[in-house]
């Protein structure tokens, strides 16, 4: 092959990678810690299906929140559809898409006896039992606890064995012994080795919904929409319901 073939024989591929590139954006994306582990897997499949990169920071719901406020709006926000809505109220995002729908939950270390979920009244038997018990402090999950013990009636009783965390994960604390129950969002629990998950009974079951705040006329609203689509194909699905969550 001439020299001359071998130019125009590669044209092809050299455009092919020059209009890969040439779509290719980066995303700005801000995650709550209910979603972190289902994003972290998703995130390099949607890179690869895509070309575009996600450029994601996983901070508390709180401090996403206090960033927009302050004028740190990034491309999409992560947060409960009352959170985003509020920020639209405010005008700071626009648009509002819902993603996956999140349950309450608790957890047991591996092994041990699996606690009685099956109605009100047992898991209130339960938690009644239970030697040391621990929640978030301020976050979507502990909140609902909070009003949810009061609601059962058994608030005083549980107060001197509760241990409140401020930040992080906490089954953490029922895996290493400090907690014999923890609650939290059913996603956070699974994101901890050696602890057991079990849904809250029905009847007393909390779900939110997060949803993905889009920031104003965004510099990237091609791979906005490639990245909202994704979410809400098969395969996202396969890895949100894996992570105990469900798809919106």
């Amino acid at each position: 092959m001439t020299r001359g073939r071998k130019i125009i024989a590669a044209l092809p591929i050299v455009i092919l990678l020059f209009s890969t590139a040439a779509v290719a954006d980066e995303i700005n994306v801000l995650c709550p810690p209910p979603l972190r582990a289902t994003l972290a897997e998703l995130t390099p499949l949607f890179e690869r299906e895509s070309r575009h990169r996600l450029l994601v920071s996983y901070e508390p719901s709180k401090a996403i929140i206090e960033h927009v406020k302050s004028g740190e709006v990034p491309d999409i926000v992560l947060l409960t559809v009352p959170n985003v809505d509020e920020l639209r109220a405010l005008g700071l995002v626009e648009d509002r898409v819902d993603l996956v729908r999140s349950r309450i939950g608790i957890a047991v270390r591996s092994g041990a006896t699996e606690p009685d979920v099956s109605s009100a009244e047992a898991f209130k038997r339960t938690l009644l039992a239970a030697k040391s018990f621990a929640r978030n402090e301020g976050a979507d999950s502990g909140i609902y606890m909070a009003s949810l013990l009061e609601r059962l009636g058994i608030a005083e009783q549980m107060h001197g064995k509760t241990t409140l965390v401020r930040s992080g994960y906490v089954a953490e604390l029922v895996a290493n012994g400090q907690a014999e129950i923890g609650a939290q969002q059913i996603s956070e629990l699974m994101s901890v080795a050696g602890v057991a998950v079990f849904p809250l009974p029905q009847e007393l079951q909390h779900v939110l919904t997060f949803s993905a705040g889009v920031a104003k006329s965004p510099k990237a609203p091609d791979a906005i929409r490639a990245f909202v689509g994704f979410m809400a194909s098969p395969a996202a699905a396969v890895v949100i319901r894996a992570r105990g969550l469900e798809p919106a």
